[in-house]
């Protein structure tokens, strides 16, 4: 859902860059889950307050009081629990959800799986590796270049040739 940037002031509040659309996405959750970096390990955090500033969200937790205690957080991943999410709308998905998806052509032929998304800034990139070296193809998550995309059948159909 984001990731904390840095402390913000010196009461121990800190900046998180969201990753919905939505800024405001994370506010009405009073619990983050949050996961240092270089760890697998998440831990629930309780949200005192948080509210957006600019282009990111400012947020206090409790028992973090001060900038020196809001600096080891810098960098650390934001997560919710799936249960306390919002169903996607039809033709709408999670990103987390797309992850781990093979990604098949016209022709049949398997391009690779997902390996993440990334945001252009003008549409989301699907980032798509092969098992078989051929590196990391960047295919546009735009109606023009996906054909579908089945969830039960773990697969994403792409209108991309092997050779791009």
């Amino acid at each position: 859902m984001g990731r904390i940037a840095a402390p913000h002031g010196v009461r121990g509040w800190v900046k998180v860059v969201p990753w919905s659309q939505d800024l405001a996405a994370l506010i009405a959750h009073k619990v983050w889950w949050v996961r240092a970096p270089g760890t697998q390990t998440w831990r629930e955090i309780e949200v005192v307050l948080a509210r957006v500033h600019s282009n990111v969200l400012v947020a206090e937790f409790a028992g973090v009081g001060s900038r020196e205690q809001a600096a080891p957080l810098r960098g650390s991943e934001v997560a919710l629990p799936r249960e306390s999410l919002t169903p996607p709308a039809d033709n709408e998905y999670y990103w987390s959800d797309l992850e781990g998806m093979d990604v098949v052509n016209r022709s049949g032929v398997r391009l690779g799986r997902v390996a993440g998304l990334t945001e252009s800034g003008a549409h989301p990139l699907l980032r798509v590796v092969s098992e078989v070296g051929t590196g990391e193809r960047l295919i546009p998550f735009v109606p023009a270049h996906i054909d579908g995309v089945d969830v039960s059948a773990r697969r994403i159909d792409v209108d991309w040739e092997a050779d791009y």
